[in-house]
C-alpha cells in the first residue's frame, strides 16, 4: 500500500518519528516534536478544506478549542480517569460535528471572502464565550489540570509516541477519505463547483461532509494539545493565530498534498524555536517574527506550490520526460 507518492519522504519521516526518542531524552525536544505532530494533525484537517474542497476558513480554530476545552474541563471536574479521557474525546467529536454542521448550513452557501468572514465571526463568538464564562473557563487566566491527567499521559516519552501514532492514524484516515468517491467529488468542487453541480452533485452536501470531517479531526488535535501542555486558556486554544499557523503550515508544505502539512508543521515550529533561541545571543533576534516572515516569503518565492507540492511537480515532469524518451527510443528501434 502506497500512502505517499514520495515513498522516500514518507519513510524518512517515519524513521525520524520512531527513532528520535531513542537518541535523546531531552524533555524540551520531545515536547517540541510532540507539538509538531499535534499541529500537523490540525494542519491536515485544514488542508481538507483548503486543498481538497477549495474552502478558505478563518474560523477553523473553534474546533481546536472545542477539543481542548472538552478534555480539560472533564478531567478537571471529573477527576483522573481513562474513562473521562475517552468520554471527552467522544464529546469533542460530537460537539465539533454538530457545530461544523450548523456553521456549514448557515455559511457554506456563501462564496470565498464572505464564507471566510462568517467563520471568523463564529470563531470569535466562541472566543468571547470562553473569555466571559469565567465560572467555567476561568477566562483569560485559563487553568491547569496536570494533577487530573492519568499518569501514563504525563510521561513525555509515552505521550510522544501517542501523538505520533495519532498522526499516522489520522493521516491514513484522511488519505483514504481523499481517495474515496467523496474525496473525488470534493476535488471536482474545488476545480469547478458550477460544473460539479451540472453533473448532478449536491455541492452543499459534500462541502458539509468536508467541513464536518475537518472539524472533527481538528477537535482531536485540540485534545492532544491540551493534554500535552496540561493547561488551557481562551487565547491559547481559541486565538486567531492557531488558524493562521494552520494556513501557513498548509501553504509551506503544499496545498492539496495532505502530508505536506507535516513538513509545514515541522518547519514552522523548528523555525519558531530556533529563531526564539537566537535572542539569547543577540538582541536583534528578539524581533524573531520579522525573520520568520522573511523565511516564509522566501519559501513561497522558491516553492510556489509548497515544498512537497513543488517536489511532486518536478518529479512528475522528470517522469514524463523519461516516458517520452523511452517512447522515442522504442520508435527509433
Amino acid at each position: 500500500m502506497q500512502i505517499l507518492k514520495n515513498r522516500g519522504v514518507f519513510i524518512a519521516l517515519l524513521l525520524v518519528g520512531l527513532l528520535l526518542p531513542l537518541f535523546t531524552d531531552s524533555q524540551p525536544v520531545l515536547l517540541l516534536f510532540t507539538r509538531i505532530f499535534i499541529l500537523a494533525i490540525f494542519a491536515m484537517s485544514y488542508d481538507i478544506l483548503l486543498g481538497y474542497t477549495g474552502i478558505i476558513s478563518f474560523g477553523h480554530v473553534m474546533y481546536f478549542g472545542i477539543g481542548a476545552y472538552s478534555i480539560s474541563l472533564l478531567l478537571k471536574h471529573g477527576g483522573e480517569s481513562w474513562v473521562n479521557v475517552l468520554l471527552a474525546a467522544l464529546i469533542a467529536v460530537i460537539l465539533s460535528a454538530i457545530v461544523s454542521l450548523i456553521v456549514g448550513i448557515l455559511s457554506l452557501r456563501l462564496k470565498n471572502t464572505y464564507y471566510a468572514m462568517i467563520t471568523l465571526a463564529f470563531a470569535e463568538l466562541f472566543h468571547i464565550v470562553s473569555l466571559k464564562w469565567r465560572s467555567l473557563t476561568y477566562g483569560e487566566d485559563g487553568f491547569n489540570f496536570s494533577s487530573q491527567i492519568p499518569d501514563f499521559l504525563k510521561d513525555r516519552f509515552y505521550f510522544y509516541y501517542i501523538s505520533f501514532i495519532a498522526l499516522l492514524l489520522v493521516g491514513y484516515f484522511l488519505y483514504q477519505f481523499t481517495k474515496s468517491p467523496t474525496g473525488k467529488v470534493l476535488v471536482a468542487i474545488r476545480e469547478n463547483e458550477a460544473r460539479a453541480e451540472m453533473l448532478g452533485f449536491s455541492t452543499l452536501y459534500y462541502k458539509l461532509i468536508s467541513s464536518t470531517v475537518a472539524g472533527v479531526v481538528a477537535s482531536l488535535s485540540g485534545i492532544l494539545y491540551a493534554i500535552s501542555y496540561r493547561y488551557v486558556g481562551s487565547a491559547s486554544v481559541f486565538g486567531m493565530d492557531k488558524t493562521i499557523d494552520a494556513l501557513l503550515m498548509t501553504i509551506i508544505g503544499g496545498v492539496g498534498t495532505l502530508f505536506g502539512a507535516i513538513i509545514g508543521a515541522g518547519i514552522i515550529n523548528l523555525a519558531h524555536q530556533f529563531l526564539a533561541d537566537l535572542a539569547n545571543f543577540h538582541p536583534i533576534f528578539e524581533r524573531w517574527l520579522i525573520f520568520f516572515g522573511i523565511l516564509y516569503i522566501l519559501i513561497v518565492m522558491f516553492f510556489p506550490s509548497g515544498i512537497l507540492g513543488t517536489f511532486n511537480k518536478y518529479k512528475y515532469k522528470f517522469q514524463s520526460r523519461k516516458v517520452e524518451r523511452d517512447k522515442s527510443h522504442a520508435n527509433s528501434s
